[in-house]
């Protein structure tokens, strides 16, 4: 009986039999199931990157890691800053700040128009219309051209670069336009004669490339 038992068990069994036995074994679904996901080994090799890269910045780099967090933190405010400044953000910030809005109006007509505000107690307005006949007047005379979008302050610096008398005032003048305008602060009689009487003063100035001249 054991005779023929043990003439059924192989004695030897060569290398590609081996190998043919270990695949069909790995390929049982007890195996299949232990083996880790494409995901998990995907995940697995960027971690084993990212740490290898961590590893190699902070040997490398004076402060390690957290040196080259701090300067991208400092080239992503940089680049946020100059976006600011002369990017589109930068231009829509302008647009909102624009001393005219609409159809562009003789001078006359915004002075007539501050005059009537201010008759009858809207300083608010008054304020507006006088300023914005500054700026007019000063296009009309081509000390400024006539460029859309173009903020208080950047009026008053552009024009007090040719009018260096009145560049001061013409300052403060733009200042009192967006504090009013802008910033909603109440206008007081006094700020709209400033104006009225700045209006005066561009008029009667010569540019200092004429004057020279």
């Amino acid at each position: 009986m054991v005779t023929p038992f043990l003439t059924d068990v192989p004695v030897d069994i060569d290398r590609d039999t081996a190998r043919l036995r270990a695949t069909e074994e790995l390929s049982g679904s007890a195996y299949q199931a232990a083996k880790p996901s494409w995901l998990s080994e995907a995940f697995n090799w960027v971690l084993e990157k990212l740490l290898g890269f961590f590893d190699t910045v902070d040997s490398a780099v004076p402060g390690g890691i957290f040196a080259v967090v701090l300067l991208l933190v400092v080239l992503i405010v940089l680049i946020v800053v100059i976006r600011l400044r002369s990017g589109p953000l930068a231009t829509s910030a302008r647009a909102e700040r624009a001393v005219f809005a609409g159809r562009r109006k003789a001078s006359r007509e915004h002075r007539v128009a501050a005059e009537a505000a201010a008759a009858r107690g809207d300083f608010d307005d008054a304020v507006r219309e006088m300023f914005r006949a500054v700026v007019r007047s000063l296009e009309e005379r081509a000390l400024l051209d006539e460029k859309s979008g173009r903020t208080a302050d950047e009026a008053a610096l552009e024009a007090g670069r040719l009018l260096p008398d009145v560049a001061d005032a013409l300052r403060v003048g733009a200042r009192l336009f967006d504090d009013v305008h802008y910033g909603g602060i109440p206008a007081a009689e006094s700020g709209y004669r400033s104006l009225s009487e700045l209006d005066e003063r561009c008029r009667r100035s010569r540019p200092v490339a004429l004057a020279a001249g």
